[in-house]
């Protein structure tokens, strides 16, 4: 078994902030993710895994919803202050609130307890190649002006850490400033030009009227998916197979939360919602 690794495909392991107030379940997971050549670090409460979190850093969390002293979705939001390393959270009712709490603190996608752990790790998996994605130069970049049906966002390949952005954080990305785009799909700067919303394929970046947004590797690689098909209405399960990497059908529900965390940051007018089908990106 290949030792998934850090940074690029160094020879560190990926290593896995695992937070959980049962003991069993803790060990039992940890001990399952070390077999799979995961390093992974522990808590039993929120806050312990808070002060874990700063003074160290992880390629993935994983929270348990329900936890001492600072719950799981407190935990996230305070994490997501600072930080767009991947989340995935984990409910041991699989509760719609649970659910939709998490994914709106910030979270990028959620398991039910007792989950096996082959789903958990083809979960894992997933969530470090969007941030691998969001953090490395993709093979492919999306065009502006797709031909029949969609066009798929680049593809994934290993699992590696996010280097940039997504390490780095919401303050370290956001405030920068360009010149504004100007003049259609293809603007200045190679940039793909939406109204006042410009990506940058090559560097991945994204801009809202003139100044950088910061977004989480899912927000990134689902707002890619949408640039390489503007104006193409794409359902959820599409997007489901293409960004989260389901190869089967999963919750619609984790991309309604995500579209609506995306809209917050660059305007709730561009992503269009066709009731019954899904949504598109304005041209």
């Amino acid at each position: 078994m290949s030792v998934p690794t850090a940074r690029g495909g160094a020879s560190e392991p990926v290593t896995i902030l695992l937070v959980e107030d049962d003991e069993v379940i803790r060990k039992t997971v940890a001990m399952a993710l070390e077999r799979y050549g995961y390093r992974v670090t522990v808590a039993g409460d929120g806050l312990t895994a808070l002060e874990l979190f700063r003074e160290r850093r992880h390629d993935l969390l994983l929270l348990d919803v329900m936890l001492p002293v600072l719950d799981g979705i407190g935990l996230c939001r305070r994490i997501r202050e600072s930080s767009l390393e991947p989340i995935l959270m984990m409910s041991a009712r699989g509760d719609s609130l649970d659910v939709v709490s998490g994914l709106e603190a910030g979270a990028d996608d959620y398991v039910v307890k007792p989950v096996d752990i082959s789903v958990l790790v083809a979960r894992i998996r997933s969530l470090l190649r969007r941030a691998t994605f969001a953090s490395t130069e993709p093979t492919a970049e999306p065009t502006a002006e797709p031909t029949v049906g969609p066009t798929s966002a680049p593809a994934l390949e290993a699992p590696t850490a996010p280097t940039s952005q997504a390490a780095a954080g919401p303050g370290a990305a956001a405030g920068r400033n360009v010149p504004s785009p100007a003049g259609g799909p293809a603007g200045p700067h190679g940039l793909l030009v939406f109204g006042d919303l410009a990506i940058d394929p090559a560097g991945l970046e994204v801009f809202s009227a003139g100044r950088q947004v910061a977004l989480a590797p899912t927000e990134l690689r689902l707002l890619l998916e949408f640039a390489a098909n503007p104006g193409i209405v794409l359902d959820r399960r599409t997007l489901l197979r293409d960004v989260w990497d389901y190869g089967w059908d999963g919750d619609s529900r984790v991309v309604d939360l995500c579209v609506q965390r995306l809209r917050k940051k660059i305007g709730a007018e561009r992503i269009e919602t066709v009731r019954g089908f899904g949504y598109k990106l304005r041209r």
